[in-house]
């Protein structure tokens, strides 16, 4: 009994390894999309493949658990939840990535008339506060804590909408930057899926701590 217990503790470690990771690249996404940081962002571009690596090595550690245990009940719930967070996060990462690429791409020409208007520091806070607390969560183990997370979701897809109007007000007003508006609307739904993925979390969260199966329920 003493060795699965080191191995869950082993393994759950490993998991908010990489929860930290993808905190740290989120948070520098931000910081290098309104900071215009062209260095920044190349350095976020190059940690993407530790998120790849760890989301390979998350994988293998539960398919090992699972053969060397053959876990039940909350064990058996541990492992799935940690599989499908363990890809979440991993898609995160490829979202912050993709924040950071629209950085190079438009360093040289960066549309700071537009962000201000876009409220993206408060979205990019929203976001962040999410995945932390998402990770507070899993490592206290509470789940009275997971009800308030959907209300924070709430919260990013009113910004995000808010993005959309504001970036479609822009775009008819200015036609000639209609290709730049489009790539700042698919910023921003980056932004949007960030937010869904941690809503995912919570669902896998609660599936782990109190066996609920809340995927395509009305909450």
């Amino acid at each position: 009994m003493k060795h699965i217990d080191e191995e869950r503790a082993k393994l759950c470690n490993e998991v908010v390894e990489m929860w930290n990771l993808v905190i740290n690249q989120l948070h520098d996404a931000a910081t290098a999309l309104l900071t215009n940081n062209k260095d920044l962002a190349l350095e976020i571009r190059q940690r993407e493949k530790n998120i790849n690596n760890y989301e390979l090595k998350i994988d293998n550690s539960c398919e090992n658990f699972i053969a060397l245990f053959s876990p039940v009940a909350i064990d058996l719930r541990l492992v799935i939840a940690l599989l499908r967070i363990n890809g979440r996060l991993e898609r995160i990462g490829d979202f912050a990535n993709g924040i950071a690429r629209y950085v190079v791409d438009n360093y040289e020409a960066p549309f700071d008339e537009l962000l201000e208007e876009l409220n993206l520091e408060k979205f990019f806070s929203e976001l962040e506060d999410m995945l932390v607390s998402t990770k507070n969560v899993f490592v206290s183990g509470n789940g009275e804590e997971l009800n308030k997370l959907y209300v924070m979701d709430i919260a990013v897809d009113q910004l995000y909408r808010a993005s959309l109007t504001k970036i479609a007000e822009y775009t008819s007003s200015h036609t000639d930057k209609a290709m730049h508006c489009i790539s700042l609307s698919l910023l921003t739904r980056r932004m949007e899926r960030i937010g869904d993925h941690c809503s995912n979390i919570v669902e896998d969260l609660s599936f782990y701590l109190d066996a609920h199966v809340i995927k395509h329920a009305n909450r």
